[in-house]
């Protein structure tokens, strides 16, 4: 090898360090600030949801500090042009605005209202559980509007995936199901 060739692979592996050392902040900020989350807004002070603009705050940690700004916001086109004076909660505690943390966190140690069995941890490849609604259906908690949620957690309870679909299966199809009184013993 040439000393010319030497120094490129020199400031290569250094270019490459520097570059590797920029972007684990940049990440940082990318998982941090993405994804739907919930907010109280300061002009309403109604529970409204918002979505930072994720790839804006990863890219200003080369430069500093994250610059936060939205990029979604369930009040707009109509207030677009607002103070978003609402991104200081999401500075403030990022992880408990979270849409994801909010709903998982409810669930957590609560039982389904049919099977009985109690909540883990909610991860995010797992079937999404349902709510039992006062019309004694079930639904998804992620069919609802994001900013109705609190509201939502409130009325409705708990349902596993499991005894959602077979409670969606009943209500589809009345014909196929044969009730079985549940009190009976069987003995062989």
């Amino acid at each position: 090898m040439t000393a010319l060739s030497l120094l490129i692979a020199a400031i290569l592996i250094v270019a490459g360090g520097i570059l590797l050392f920029a972007a684990v902040p940049a990440v940082r900020a990318y998982c941090t600030y993405h994804g739907k989350r919930l907010v109280t807004c300061p002009e309403t002070h109604k529970t409204e949801s918002v979505d930072v603009a994720a790839r804006v705050a990863a890219l200003s940690t080369l430069f500093g500090e994250p610059k936060l700004r939205l990029d979604r916001c369930s009040r707009w086109p109509e207030r677009r042009d607002c103070g978003q004076d609402c991104l200081q909660q999401v500075e403030t505690d990022p992880d408990n605005c979270l849409i994801w943390n909010i709903v998982s966190n409810w669930y957590e140690g609560q039982r389904c209202v049919y099977c009985k069995k109690r909540f883990a941890p909610m991860k995010h490849l797992d079937h999404p559980p349902a709510l039992l609604g006062p019309d004694d259906k079930t639904v998804e908690w992620n069919q609802f509007q994001p900013e109705r949620l609190p509201e939502i957690l409130s009325i409705y309870k708990p349902v596993c995936w499991n005894c959602h679909i077979a409670e969606t299966f009943r209500h589809v199809h009345p014909e196929l199901v044969v009730e079985r009184n549940r009190d009976v013993h069987h003995t062989v």
